[in-house]
């Protein structure tokens, strides 16, 4: 009987869809600002990718290609970005994540100010969230590996 970790059509297929489906999520976070989407939803995207990737092969496919550590880099600097984003607004006057006080650090006028922080919390939500479905589902899948030991 064939495992369902060495079928070459469903690996081949994931393969080819993966990039894609991961450009998808940044395209999401990009553009969630000025259209439908943003960074939850292309956080979520984007983990799902990663997740898929571990079905399709195995739990130690995805631990290979994101540790753990990395995974918790990626949760804290999301966090960081977010959190810093409504701290300089703070400390340049403003109220917690009125992106126009940005205009008095960037060389722009308040409107595009207000475009480049919502951008800046996008990426950090999505990164944030892509993180957080991950080691959620490295935590699920790792206790019944445990399990089953």
């Amino acid at each position: 009987m064939i495992s369902p970790f060495e079928d070459v059509i469903i690996q081949t297929v994931c393969r080819i869809l993966i990039p894609f489906i991961q450009l998808y999520g940044l395209y999401v976070i990009a553009h969630g600002h000025s259209s439908p989407g943003g960074g939850f939803q292309g956080g979520v995207i984007l983990g799902a990718s990663f997740i898929l990737l571990c079905l399709s092969y195995d739990l130690q496919e995805i631990k290979k290609r994101l540790s753990q550590r990395a995974n918790v880099i990626f949760l804290s600097v999301g966090v960081i970005i977010y959190a810093g984003i409504g701290i300089v607004c703070l400390l340049l006057g403003g109220n917690y994540l009125d992106y126009s006080w940005l205009r008095q650090i960037l060389p722009v006028d308040p409107v595009e100010a207000r475009s480049i922080g919502i951008f800046g919390i996008e990426v950090g939500v999505g990164v944030t969230v892509m993180a957080v479905m991950i080691s959620i589902f490295l935590d699920l899948a790792s206790e019944e590996e445990q399990k089953g030991s």
